[in-house]
């Protein structure tokens, strides 16, 4: 009988930032972030207008009213509806006819990069947890998670009536077969109404509005998370949790006593041992279990992974020894890209081996491992020279990108945590400090994360609540790298002080 899977999701919200991390079997498997304020959020829509169209490329640029122009595609070939069983109507493969001035109605479907502003496309969706719905898009399409041809027949039987217009579809979700016909055709019209509320208000919007914003993080996970499977959705934030609660209370698919409450006097990733684990999550080399290695590499044109033995020697011969290190590290590559979400093409170079099922052993592996990602991957056979492509559809932003920046010193060859990954490990330290019964807290830390600090007030809610009672002194330094600083504590009644020491209120 095969193990139940440990699925835990831990959200929590803090420094402006809302965090997600999912644990399964004590391995961390994904892990996303983003500010309260979602500029430019995955799944938001806005009026556009265009600015640029690039007609050798099929592009355009659209004004969104955000920092950078949007980018869309006018034959839409990036918005893949392939990782669904369904056909897409021959009237939506048409490329767009568009010109300077025109004003259209985008969604976000890849956030901004670097110098690169948004993707958008005209394709607009909502997404339900059962259903998603395509109001300007003939499509009916069913997921392929979903494998009794029965049930798929019913729930696109079912899909199918619930549309009103030639040109509107809808995806069925995996989670559909948990539902009722009767909680499908609610949510269907739940998302339809969401839509014409959208119409509405974009008649007498200017450019750059926004029409609609996709849920915040923690409950775009409980929406896409299955009740049944997970053993617990764990809440280091008061008020998010109260939120959530309600959420769950509302919609009835997951019991309301696997929602928990951290109610730690530590950090609750600290606590549970996540922190250091996303902070691996940064690093290129990764320890498989068994002694040896992988080095992740990323280039302007693809990620590179590189298979290494390490301290691992076998216990027969050099190709047993090999084919046990490739194995290990394909399973561990497939959970890198999904936590690290890394997309585009990824190319690995496993240790050469010579016997040709112990080649298509590790591809299988590699593939099979690849089935369990939310995101469309594509595996080719594995080349003489032991040399595995394969891509990932790219859902929104790779954890580097909101974990590390380019490191000023080395010409951006290199990269350094950012500020708010400083900060909320800062933030940690303390409440490490409070925890060990400190009464008070001396931060020590360079003069620009402190101004940051301040300028954002970035602890205004630990300052109101669980350190209302406690003393943070912060002294700031120039002469401090941004990414060092120093956390003690102090229990005397007037503790000795830098000069420079300012109380946080």
């Amino acid at each position: 009988m095969k193990k139940e899977m440990k699925k835990e999701w831990f959200l929590d919200q803090y420094c402006g930032h809302l965090f997600a991390a999912l644990l399964e079997d004590g391995k961390l498997t994904e892990f996303s972030s983003e500010k309260e304020s979602r500029i430019a959020g995955v799944g938001n829509i806005y009026k556009g207008k265009v600015t640029n169209v690039l007609s050798g490329m099929n592009a355009a640029f659209i004004n969104c009213g955000l920092e950078k122009n949007c980018y869309l595609s006018m034959e839409e070939s990036y918005t893949d509806y392939t990782k669904y069983d369904g056909t897409l109507g021959e009237s939506q493969t048409k490329p767009l006819d568009l010109k300077v001035g025109d004003e259209i109605i985008v969604q976000v479907m890849n956030p901004p990069r670097g110098n690169k502003g948004a993707k958008v496309t005209t394709h607009i969706s909502f997404v339900g947890k059962m259903l998603i719905y395509l109001p300007t898009t003939d499509f009916l399409g069913i997921s392929r998670k979903i494998t009794d041809e029965g049930v798929r027949s019913e729930l696109l039987k079912t899909a199918d009536n619930m549309r009103e217009k030639t040109d509107e579809g809808f995806i069925v979700r995996t989670q559909a077969p948990l539902a009722t016909q009767e909680m499908l055709e609610r949510e269907a019209k739940y998302l339809k109404n969401l839509y014409l509320e959208m119409e509405e208000l974009a008649k007498n919007s200017s450019v750059g509005a926004l029409l609609y914003e996709d849920e915040d993080l923690p409950v775009r996970v409980m929406r896409d998370s299955y009740g049944d499977e997970l053993t617990a959705i764990h809440v280091g934030n008061p008020e998010l949790y109260k939120r959530l609660l309600h959420l769950i209370k509302l919609r009835q698919d997951i019991p309301e006593g696997k929602l928990q409450l951290h109610k730690g006097r530590r950090a609750m990733f600290q606590e549970h041992g996540i922190t250091p684990l996303i902070r691996e999550a940064t690093q290129p080399t990764v320890p498989l279990e068994n002694g040896g290695y992988i080095v992740i590499e990323h280039t302007e044109a693809m990620t590179v992974v590189d298979v290494n033995t390490g301290s691992y020697v076998g216990e027969s011969n050099l190709e047993e020894t090999v084919f046990a290190v490739n194995l290990a590290a394909a399973k561990e590559i497939a959970r890198q890209v999904r936590l690290r979400n890394i997309g585009g093409i990824i190319a690995v170079d496993f240790i050469d081996m010579v016997d040709e099922e112990h080649k298509i052993a590790v591809t299988e592996t590699l593939r099979d491992a690849l089935a369990l990602d939310k995101a469309k991957c594509n595996v080719l056979p594995m080349s003489e020279f032991c040399i595995t492509q394969f891509t990932r559809k790219r859902l929104g932003r790779d954890v580097l990108s909101y974990l590390v920046k380019p490191c000023k010193h080395c010409g951006g060859m290199g990269y350094i945590n950012d500020d708010i990954s400083i900060i909320t490990q800062l933030r940690t330290d303390v409440l490490d400090k409070f925890a060990e019964n400190y009464n008070t807290v001396i931060v020590e830390l360079n003069e620009s994360i402190f101004r940051r600090l301040l300028q954002e007030n970035l602890f205004a809610e630990e300052l109101k609540t669980i350190w209302k009672d406690k003393r943070v002194y912060c002294v700031p330094h120039k002469t401090y790298e941004e990414t060092y600083y120093v956390v003690r504590g102090d229990n005397a009644e007037n503790p000795s002080l830098p000069e420079k020491a300012q109380l946080l209120r």
